[in-house]
């Protein structure tokens, strides 16, 4: 078979990314090649993403790529890609799950400072609303950009601190101190390189399933049916975790008001079945108990 072209977005942490996929396809004797193509998201580094009023910012060029045949698969940040995913493409392979967690980052000017005198920079409505329903009073700033432009922001502009992924700086092998952040829950399928191919490749998605990592599928999968169902794009004040060990799930979902001061959340373990769509049955829950009412005042803001 001929080399599997691999499409990623260019910056350093999606090309580390595509590497980790190639090297686990490389592992099982399949040749790769990795093209990079420059993303929308990356493109507009000014406007937060939630103002842009679209999903799928950073997965829409690897997507016409892929159904335009000049890659064969594609390679996302799972929590980047909508749960509406584009006729003719699927998600084929997860890789495991290596860092959830949501981490403060501080200026070295801030470090004595308590979290409520924080002056926070991030884009991200669900770490705003979330950190709000603790710290009501706290003043925010946007920020976007790779992770060396965040943390290039963070000395040279007027705020103390800034939330990122854990992931990315794990995997960018990044030397700085952070705070985990027990107040957040994570975004859905956050942490999880992603794999998706074209639905009429079965040869090439065949191979895929050959690296799927099995118990991060279902976590994933149960958290994106929680964030479909209550309708939530990728920016909305949702967040959602599951954690499987053995035959038992812990999952921890829950969906904020843009100021914090509504907050509806669920805390659940329970023994797996494939049969049961909980992520499903859980927003459910979420939206009688005035999730319904709540979804529709955080569209009227946005």
């Amino acid at each position: 078979m001929k080399s599997i072209r691999i499409g990623t977005r260019n910056s350093a942490l999606a090309l580390w990314q595509a590497r980790e996929v190639a090297r686990h396809l490389q592992n099982n004797n399949y040749l790769t090649e990795i093209t990079p193509i420059v993303s929308s998201g990356d493109k507009n580094l000014n406007q937060p993403l939630y103002s842009l009023g679209i999903t799928g910012v950073f997965t829409r060029d690897l997507d016409v790529a892929l159904l335009n045949d000049e890659i064969d698969i594609a390679v996302h940040s799972l929590k980047d890609v909508p749960t509406q995913l584009p006729h003719n493409i699927e998600l084929i392979a997860h890789l495991e799950r290596d860092y959830p967690q949501d981490v403060l980052i501080r200026r070295e000017s801030a470090k004595d400072k308590e979290f409520h005198e924080l002056k926070l920079a991030t884009s991200s409505l669900r770490r705003r609303a979330f950190w709000l329903k603790h710290y009501p009073d706290t003043q925010f700033f946007d920020i976007r950009g790779n992770i060396q432009t965040r943390l290039q922001k963070l000395e040279e502009q007027d705020f103390d601190a800034t939330i990122l992924s854990l992931a990315g700086i794990k995997r960018m092998n990044m030397d700085i101190n952070y705070e985990m952040l027990p107040v957040m829950i994570p975004a859905a399928s956050q942490g999880v390189i992603t794999v998706a191919g074209h639905s009429e490749k079965p040869e090439i998605n065949e191979i895929l399933k050959t690296i799927n990592h099995k118990q991060t599928q279902i976590c994933v999968e149960m958290e994106r049916n929680f964030l479909s169902t209550l309708e939530g794009g990728c920016t909305a004040p949702i967040g959602a975790f599951a954690e499987k060990i053995e035959n038992q799930i812990r999952f921890k979902g829950a969906l904020c008001s843009l100021d914090g001061k509504n907050y509806i959340g669920i805390d659940e373990s329970f023994e797996y079945n494939e049969e049961e769509n909980f992520g499903k049955k859980f927003a459910n829950i979420i939206l009688e108990n005035g999730g319904r009412e709540l979804m529709a005042e955080i569209k009227n803001q946005l």
